[in-house]
């Protein structure tokens, strides 16, 4: 969620702010403002909207500064608007500062405030932690960055900040915890931003904040301390992102581009791991705590979304392949309960940001019962990657729509790639049988590519069910999972109502729904359960459903009974998913773009979730 950009340097600061905010859109938000500072003066200009509309804002304006700091909000204390959009001024507006994050404990910090004479132009929780941080400059005849780690002290939530200051024109101060902030490093000049999208056309060098860390740019120099003033030596990596892996590249929207960028991305992410003609299979970041997967009273995964979808496939795939047994968790949910987790269970946390707010506090959650923690996320340096014991990442590249596609399949693919290699040591596969597995997992990327020519004719069909009040999603076995996630992404990026159901689960509710202008997906390719699909799919057509059927190549039954199909290469049933969700992610996308709706960036949703 929100955005967050800051310069110091030499150039024009604007310039690299509004183009870094434009980067980061794809994260959700509904008001966006910058701060300059030139001269010893601090301006913000801000407004509801989308980024375009400051640029409007801006017109006309003067915006010279090579110090500022840009934020595009999504609302969590007060509704979207001019008054309660970043940036956020101090009482005598010599601080201004944009912020990621919750303070929970603002209210009674605002009591203290207002008792000492402050008022309050706006309802958020920003406005009372910048004039907080200026009460006790005030109070300690302090330099910022100490009042800030003051201030840090005795603020309970997550933040992310990064504050301008008059008196310190060429000056940034920034910390955080539970919210992402990385420092891009350049000659005499420093980048901050809130993922590397914003600083990769600059400098690939950078530096991730760690969490209760607080950085000081000042005179081309970098300080960083923890809260209690220790420095911190800072750990310079190199960004292995390349700056056309976040343009659109010709494609109307990143969504088509990243569903088409799934044949490279999962070969990416199977390169090295998987070598079929020698049985070789590994994922080299889980081998120091293999043992711990391998000898797991059972294995929990948590995660949100559509990695929640992921990780169920996981379950299936895993309980299939190695008979460990293995529970899939809400982490929004397994963080507000006592679940029942400690030494010699294993959690695998998914997300493709690394920064799930509930997913980290769910991790850390288990990890203090006890648990091994392996994380699977795509984004190097991210917080998960740092807070798991090992992991893996997916190496699907950016994700820039909100609507997750190529990471949806490279987690697959890096969880399958688990289950295998655990299959392989507990001898649960003989090896005629793993190889055979091996074989057909590095055919997949080829039969996604052969999938992506059905795009036509989904386009065309989704032309006739644009208008569909309501979708229902049927599978079973291990495209179950899929089903869910065919409906969340319809219902993500085209607000029609959707829901996936297991197709047997179908007569204990949701039949009630069906009548002939109720449109159903039935994923039905041939594996186990495929006699049991097609007499799920003849109740619906009884009832006049509308049905459009996901079949392997080849059928000859069920293209007699359905309205519409569209064929898939045949594979294993436990890599299936990685293929029949392919045109529902084409589905949901034709039919968005049909209604007009903005599917890279669909309403009140954020790519990354990193507040609760």
């Amino acid at each position: 969620m929100c955005g967050i950009v800051g310069y110091v340097g030499h150039r024009n600061a604007l310039d690299i702010l509004i183009k870094g905010l434009e980067r980061l859109e794809y994260r959700g938000y509904d008001s966006a403002g910058v701060s300059l500072v030139e001269n010893s003066d601090v301006k913000v200009f801000k407004c509801k909207g989308k980024v375009a509309d400051l640029k409007k804002e801006l017109e006309g304006q003067d915006t010279k500064g090579s110090t500022g700091i840009g934020h595009t909000r999504w609302a969590t204390h007060g509704a979207p608007n001019d008054v309660n959009a970043h940036p956020h001024y101090s009482s005598d507006s010599k601080l201004a500062m944009v912020h990621n994050g919750i303070i929970e404990n603002y209210e009674a910090l605002k009591a203290q405030l207002i008792e000492k004479g402050h008022v309050f132009h706006s309802e958020t929780d920003t406005e009372v932690f910048i004039h907080f941080i200026e009460q006790i400059q005030k109070d300690n005849d302090c330099e910022l960055d100490r009042a800030v780690r003051i201030a840090l002290n005795e603020v309970v939530g997550a933040y992310a900040i990064v504050i301008t200051s008059k008196d310190n024109p060429g000056q940034l101060v920034a910390a955080r915890k539970g919210s992402p902030l990385v420092i891009g490093v350049g000659e005499d000049e420093f980048f901050l931003a809130s993922d590397a999208t914003p600083i990769v056309e600059y400098t690939k060098n950078v530096v991730y904040i760690k969490d209760e860390e607080v950085v000081l740019l000042k005179d081309g120099n970098m300080t960083i301390t923890d809260i209690k003033n220790v420095v911190q030596t800072p750990y310079l990596q190199t960004l292995e992102l390349e700056l056309e892996a976040i343009e659109k590249g010709g494609y109307d929207h990143f969504m088509m581009k990243e569903i088409m960028e799934q044949p490279k991305s999962v070969a990416d992410c199977l390169r090295g791991r998987v070598i079929a003609n020698k049985n070789h299979v590994k994922l080299g970041g889980i081998i120091n705590h293999f043992d711990d997967l391998l000898n797991a009273n059972r294995i929990v995964i948590v995660a949100c979304g559509t990695s929640w979808h992921a990780g169920l496939v996981a379950e299936y795939i895993i309980e299939e392949l190695v008979r460990i047994p293995v529970e899939v968790e809400y982490a929004s949910e397994f963080r507000y309960r006592n679940p029942i987790i400690g030494k010699g269970d294993v959690m695998i946390a998914i997300s493709q940001s690394g920064e799930t707010a509930d997913t980290l506090a769910a991790m850390s959650l288990a990890e203090s019962k006890g648990a091994t923690v392996i994380g699977v996320c795509n984004v190097v340096g991210s917080s998960i990657a740092r807070n798991s014991h090992e992991g893996a990442y997916t190496h699907a590249g950016p994700e820039i729509g909100v609507a997750s596609t190529k990471a949806f399949t490279a987690q697959l693919t890096v969880l399958t790639t688990m289950a295998l290699m655990l299959a392989k040591e507990k001898g649960s596969l003989t090896e005629a049988q793993l190889h055979d597995l091996l074989v057909e997992f590095e055919s997949i990327p080829a039969k996604i590519e052969k999938v992506l020519q059905v795009d036509d004719a989904v386009k065309e069909m989704s032309a006739l069910y644009k208008d569909a009040k309501n979708f229902l999603y049927l599978g079973r076995g291990f495209n179950f999972p899929v089903a869910l996630e065919g409906a969340l992404k319809l219902k993500e990026i085209s607000y029609i109502h959707a829901e996936g159901y297991p197709a047997a689960e179908m007569k204990h509710g949701p039949i009630a729904l069906i009548d002939e202008e109720m449109p159903v997906v039935v994923i039905a390719t041939r594996d186990s359960s495929y006699d049991k699909v097609v007499s799920n799919l003849q109740e619906v057509k009884a009832r006049s459903g509308r049905v459009i059927a996901i079949v392997t190549e080849g059928d000859a039954l069920i293209p007699s009974m359905v309205d519409h199909v569209i064929e898939v290469p045949d594979t294993h049933e436990v890599l299936m998913p990685m293929i029949s969700c392919i045109p529902l992610q084409l589905l949901s996308y034709h039919i968005a773009v049909m209604r007009g709706c903005n599917v890279d960036q669909p309403r009140n949703l954020a790519k990354s979730v990193t507040v609760e």
